[in-house]
């Protein structure tokens, strides 16, 4: 009799520690990572970073208490009154910096072979980026607070013509230009390097 009563109990708690610990789990994945809010301050964006493991787990027992564990005008600034948490009341998913850059590739093609962004790769063919200068620029190389001016400056260039690019780029004595091919124009500035290669 008490062993039945000893593995009801044993199974209930085992029942409400997984769903608790997915709880938590799925709390902490929604808040964790670099966000872009507006601060209220400045009207500008911001970029922020919620402190994830305090809101997810106040979340267990209510609403989260949702605070900022870094923000990059701190330590200037620290003392605010975190107002630009009210962005992420709206939708956390929306301020995530990749879910910003989902948001800008959408819609756009590639500056030099004109290939429409459908599925973006952040793990292996990542895309990229051209400056207003022609210099190609690889998403790691944007320091985080600089995102939001390179967002209305750059061009978007897809993986396969960063790689090209960056091939004629470094190697220019491998490259052969072909003025013309299956009747697409290209220009010597590589305007369409990507197809001769």
């Amino acid at each position: 009799m008490y062993t039945a009563a000893y593995l009801i109990v044993i199974a209930l708690i085992a029942s409400a520690s997984y769903f608790g610990i997915r709880w938590v789990v799925r709390a902490y994945s929604r808040y964790r990572g670099t966000k872009i809010v507006t601060c209220p301050e400045t009207g500008r964006p911001t970029i922020v970073e919620v402190d994830a493991l305090h809101a997810s787990l106040t979340s267990t027992v209510g609403l989260p208490d949702i605070r900022l564990k870094n923000c990059w005008r701190w330590p200037l600034n620290e003392e605010c009154g975190q107002e630009c948490l009210t962005d992420l009341d709206v939708g956390p998913e929306q301020c995530l910096v990749s879910g910003v850059l989902m948001r800008w590739y959408r819609g756009k093609t590639c500056c030099y072979c004109g290939k429409p962004f459908e599925e973006l790769h952040w793990v292996d063919h990542k895309p990229a980026l051209q400056s207003p200068e022609g210099t190609l620029v690889l998403w790691q190389e944007v320091p985080v607070e600089d995102i939001s001016m390179v967002l209305e400056t750059h061009l978007a260039v897809c993986w396969n013509c960063y790689i090209a690019q960056s091939f004629r780029r470094d190697h220019p004595e491998l490259v052969v230009y072909r003025p013309t091919w299956n009747d697409t124009p290209g220009g010597a500035d590589g305007s369409s390097a990507s197809r001769h290669l």
